[in-house]
C-alpha cells in the first residue's frame, strides 16, 4: 500500500465573506493604502480624491501618505501581518471605506 499527498497541500487560510457595500459615501472617511506594487499611486490617489471629494463634499479623505507601505512581497506570513497591521490602523482611523492596489 502506497500514502499519496497532494502537490496542492491542504488549504492554510481560512475564506470570509466580503464586508457589505456602503450605501453611499456621505459623511464617510476614506482611507487610501498603497500596496507597494503601484508605482502611479501618487498620481492616481491625488486624482481620485478630488474626484470623490467633488462628488460627496462632505467625505474625509484619510491620504495615503498617513500609512505606510503596504509591501505585498514576502512570505504568506509577513503579508499577512502586513495587512492586520493596515486594517488596525485604518480601524483606529475610522475608515469606513479603504482605497487601494491601484495606479497600475
Amino acid at each position: 500500500m502506497y500514502r499519496v499527498l497532494s502537490p496542492l497541500g491542504e488549504p492554510t487560510v481560512e475564506k470570509v465573506g466580503v464586508a457589505p457595500r456602503l450605501k453611499d459615501l456621505k459623511g464617510k472617511t476614506i482611507c487610501e493604502i498603497a500596496n507597494g506594487a503601484q508605482h502611479r499611486g501618487p498620481v492616481a490617489f491625488p486624482i481620485i480624491r478630488e474626484l470623490l471629494q467633488r462628488r460627496y463634499p462632505d467625505i474625509k479623505v484619510i491620504p495615503y501618505t498617513e500609512f505606510p507601505v503596504q509591501d505585498i512581497h514576502g512570505s504568506t506570513r509577513q503579508i499577512l501581518e502586513r495587512v492586520e497591521a493596515a486594517v488596525a490602523l485604518a480601524e483606529q482611523k475610522g475608515c469606513d471605506a479603504v482605497i487601494t492596489g491601484i495606479g497600475m
